[in-house]
């Protein structure tokens, strides 16, 4: 992005949303990985990121990575374990939430970067992913 002295402002909020499936083993390429969003042209924040399960789940590691070359090259920046729960009609489904950032202090994707999610055990119901995204 080129350094300038005018201001840019966010262009829009948008609420992002991915389903892991496979279960990813790899820490250091795309492999089971999935994308939840690319950067704005002037990069973007992301605020919040949480995930429930689609099926009876065991407990499970989930993994947020960012890219700056669309999963060529990946960074594990955060992760977030997933308790064991059984899906039924009679009970809330349970959400899992990523802390280590927030609306107050965001993870910061540069232009041109991208987030990925994955979840270390296979769920073939899958586990939803949903995210809240500045982009400026």
């Amino acid at each position: 992005m080129a350094v300038s002295h005018e201001p840019v402002f966010a262009q829009g909020g948008r609420t992002v949303c991915a389903t892991a499936t496979a279960a990813k083993t790899t820490y250091n390429d795309a492999a089971n990985a999935v994308k939840l969003c690319d950067a704005g042209t002037n990069g973007s924040l992301l605020k919040a990121l949480s995930a429930m399960p689609l099926a009876t789940v065991t407990a499970s590691k989930l993994m947020l990575f960012v890219s700056p070359d669309n999963g060529v090259t990946m960074y594990l920046v955060s992760s977030a374990l997933m308790a064991a729960h059984t899906l039924a009609v009679t009970t809330a489904t349970a959400t899992t939430y990523f802390t280590d950032f927030s609306e107050g202090s965001p993870l910061r994707l540069p232009s041109s970067w991208s987030a990925w999610i994955a979840s270390g055990v296979a769920l073939a119901g899958g586990i939803v992913f949903t995210g809240q995204v500045e982009y400026f």
